[in-house]
């Protein structure tokens, strides 16, 4: 256990993960409080939304209005998905949203056509633009991530040199324009990871990638999600994507049940790492809070535990006393 990092980092996308999957559309007002909430609890990056088209994605119609109706924290970055060069530009004239370059991969041809209507090669294609605007815009790259990276449900298994091979493709192309490219992520799109999955991914991807950050977006889909997160962790993984009360799904992801399944759940996951002595940040009892506020939005029971059971803390403040 000696390669337990000291300090995690929790990018926080329930807003955006949550919304853009359920069959109603919320009132903004309610969007708006539960981002604010999740600013309020020590989060270093908000996901509020998505710039996407309103035919294919109506929950993200009313994106501008959201961003305007936030009442923002200083030093927390609210951040904004877009698929193509039309949600860019939507994202950069819009007041509020933190833009930085952010770059995606594919391994799957099929996932690839349904969320982005492309080929994986077509989309290193559209990468090699993405840089070219984001330069443009003055923007620095954030991060490089290979979607269906352990697995896909329309493709089967992925065999791990594919993502590894999409990274180093992209670490490479920034490299030739002198960007640096500081972070790569793992995306288990569709929840087909396992501990074992994700300790042998990440080691190759070091092996490729020594002075890159690795980060990872797990899925909870099939019941995997904290022993990924406790594999990660003890290959020294500091950084993950996650999102509050396990909300969210992708909607072209091609699960059984029509909203497919949420993400980590964020207040289960800092709860795992305070238990075993890992730094986050973050107020688990003021997130617990912004859960309880997204289940009751909703409207209906959420897959969190710790929002539901309490952290250990009243219980150990009890005996205290």
């Amino acid at each position: 256990m000696s390669d337990l990092p000291k300090c995690v980092e929790f990018h926080e996308e329930g807003p955006r993960e949550g919304f853009q999957i359920e069959p109603r559309i919320y009132p903004l007002t309610q969007r708006a409080a539960l981002v604010e909430a999740l600013a309020e609890t020590g989060l270093k990056a908000v996901q509020v939304a998505s710039f996407v088209s309103p035919k294919a994605v109506p929950q993200m119609a009313d994106t501008e209005a959201l961003f305007a109706a936030i009442k923002r924290r200083p030093g927390v970055r609210y951040e904004a998905v877009w698929l193509n060069e039309q949600g860019f530009h939507r994202a950069s004239a819009t007041p509020g949203v933190d833009l930085s370059g952010k770059i995606s991969l594919y391994t799957s041809d099929a996932f690839a056509k349904r969320n982005n209507n492309c080929t994986a090669a077509e989309m290193r294609d559209r990468v090699l633009r993405w840089l070219d605007l984001y330069s443009e815009a003055g923007l620095t790259i954030d991060r490089a991530l290979v979607m269906t990276a352990f697995g896909c449900n329309y493709e089967g298994e992925i065999a791990p040199e594919r993502p590894v091979a999409e990274l180093v493709w992209a670490h490479r192309a920034c490299a030739e324009r002198g960007i640096r490219l500081p972070k790569v992520y793992l995306a288990d799109t569709m929840g087909w990871a396992n501990p074992q999955s994700v300790r042998r991914l990440v080691g190759m991807v070091r092996d490729a990638l020594p002075d890159t950050r690795v980060g990872l977006h797990l899925h909870d889909t099939r019941g995997l999600g904290p022993a990924n997160v406790l594999a990660a962790l003890e290959m020294g993984v500091d950084l993950f994507d996650s999102s509050v009360a396990g909300l969210g799904g992708c909607p072209f992801a091609g699960h059984g049940d029509s909203r497919g399944a949420g993400n980590i759940c964020t207040e289960d996951m800092v709860f795992l790492c305070h238990e075993m002595g890992i730094e986050t940040g973050i107020d688990l009892e003021k997130l617990i809070e912004a859960a309880r506020l997204a289940e009751r939005i909703i409207g209906r029971p959420l897959s969190g535990r710790i929002m539901h059971a309490g952290s250990l803390s009243t219980y150990r403040m009890r005996r205290a006393a």
